[in-house]
């Protein structure tokens, strides 16, 4: 898999946000949802999390690897880890059904995605 990884940004910077009840709002411009309890966190666009009326705590940017990974793969998301940690850039992983989602600081995101396909330079 990490042969032919290559990474994608998606569009924007996205925040969290944990709400007791997300409005149809913000459910709307969710890219991301995790149930936790009491609260819901969700990963929103930071224009929506403003018009929410929310505070932005962090600037992400939303990085996906355009390889396919199954959810039974071992040993992806520790080679972003490491890699990641190498250049100390810290990382929220989401897995989805083919892919996994990093949400990196927007600052750093370049970084990230110049260590996470390192190897395919040459």
């Amino acid at each position: 898999m990490l042969a032919d990884l290559s990474v994608e940004r998606r569009p924007g910077v996205f925040t969290f946000v944990a709400v007791r009840v997300p409005t149809p709002g913000l459910l709307a411009a969710a890219h991301a949802m995790v149930e936790e309890g009491e609260l819901t966190t969700l990963v929103v666009p930071i224009d929506a999390a403003e018009r929410a009326g929310l505070p932005v705590t962090v600037e992400m940017a939303w990085l996906t690897l355009a390889v396919q990974s199954s959810l039974e793969a071992v040993g992806l998301t520790a080679v972003v880890a490491q890699r990641l940690t190498a250049i100390d850039v810290p990382c929220n992983v989401l897995a989805g059904y083919h892919h996994d989602h990093l949400l990196v600081p927007v600052d750093r995101a370049d970084d990230a995605v110049a260590a996470l396909v390192r190897d395919r330079a040459g």
